[in-house]
């Protein structure tokens, strides 16, 4: 029997309905989201032997080996290494970095300032949000006064990246930006949290703002063959383009399918022993799942997508991919 529940990507919630599938007898778990979610529920599913696979969980600070938590996404040790390649490519020199007060921003954010300095390009600012708060308008100005800062000491504002790491908070905060006239002069570069953000696409006044400064966010992407016919499937279903994470909760339910088939049990200990074996032979929408000893998937391609107007409205498009392996970004 599946089981579906949200946990609104807040960590209590996660907590709540993991210990309430517990007590119905579940022993596998597709998600939750966040990396945040999955700190909170760790020490449970772990004590309690119940495997976990997180379809979009990136924060470096949760690789450890041995554990019950399977990430079939690549950390962030890969994603941080994008806005910096993609900046330096633009000819950016200085950034500035806003992003959420929570793991995955804390840690995203430490990663892209370590390979922003291997560029040559000068973390000049930091900003750390809150998550999910109604307003941005002071962290905004604070924001637009830096910007104004470098502007006035001759720095282009073309030669400045803002790189914003949020959720759907980026919504609240763009409503905000696109109040301050420099704001609208300056580059800026999302992350994984906001590639495919349908509140961005949906919202005219932020979309307008994120399709005239372009706002290119990275996503690990799907390299199945056969990721296309499902894309269609779902779209038909839902009305727009599943975000490639999406793909991930598929395979990752095929994948526990697969284990209990092969064993005949429905155990987490017994599941777990098996994961490796039945990653062998399992080829996925999203491509084969190669993971690293901490269970965590190793990193392959990254789309970098953007907001772009068309006359059936607001579309997410690809103008980059970043090669993992190749360390480089091609832009289209």
């Amino acid at each position: 029997r599946l089981y579906i529940e949200d946990t609104e990507t807040k960590p209590e919630v996660a907590l709540e309905k993991l210990i309430s599938l517990q007590a119905k007898g579940v022993k596998a778990v597709v998600g939750p989201m966040a990396s945040s979610e999955i700190l909170k529920i760790k020490e449970f599913a772990d004590s309690n032997k119940i495997i976990i696979i997180s379809q979009s969980s990136t924060s470096p600070g949760l690789a450890i080996p041995g554990d019950y938590i399977y990430r079939f996404v690549p950390t962030d040790i890969y994603q941080g290494k994008i806005a910096p390649a993609y900046a330096k490519a633009l000819g950016v020199t200085h950034m500035i970095l806003v992003y959420l007060a929570n793991p995955w921003g804390d840690g995203l954010a430490a990663e892209i300032k370590e390979n922003a300095k291997k560029h040559g390009i000068e973390i000049v600012d930091e900003l750390r949000i809150p998550e999910t708060a109604p307003d941005y308008s002071a962290e905004v100005a604070s924001l637009a006064s830096k910007v104004n800062e470098l502007v006035g000491k001759g720095i282009s504002p073309e030669k400045i990246m803002v790189v914003l790491i949020t959720y759907g908070e980026a919504v609240t905060f763009f409503h905000s930006a696109r109040e301050y006239d420099v704001l609208w002069r300056v580059k800026w570069f999302g992350s994984d949290g906001t590639a495919f953000e349908y509140g961005l696409q949906e919202d005219p006044k932020v979309a307008e703002f994120v399709t005239t400064v372009g706002f290119p966010s990275p996503i690990a992407a799907p390299i199945g063959d056969n990721y296309i016919g499902i894309m269609k499937q779902v779209k038909e279903r839902i009305g727009r383009t599943p975000e490639p994470y999406a793909y991930n909760s598929y395979d990752a339910i095929w994948v526990i399918a697969l284990s209990i088939l092969m064993t005949g049990k429905y155990d987490g200990e017994t599941i777990r022993s098996v994961i490796p074996e039945v990653l062998k032979i399992y080829y996925g929408v999203s491509g084969y799942i190669k993971l690293n000893e901490n269970g965590d998937r190793i990193g392959e391609r990254y789309w970098i997508v953007t907001l772009s107007k068309t006359p059936e409205g607001y579309e997410w498009i690809l103008v980059a991919i970043y090669d993992c392996i190749a360390d480089k970004v091609e832009l289209l």
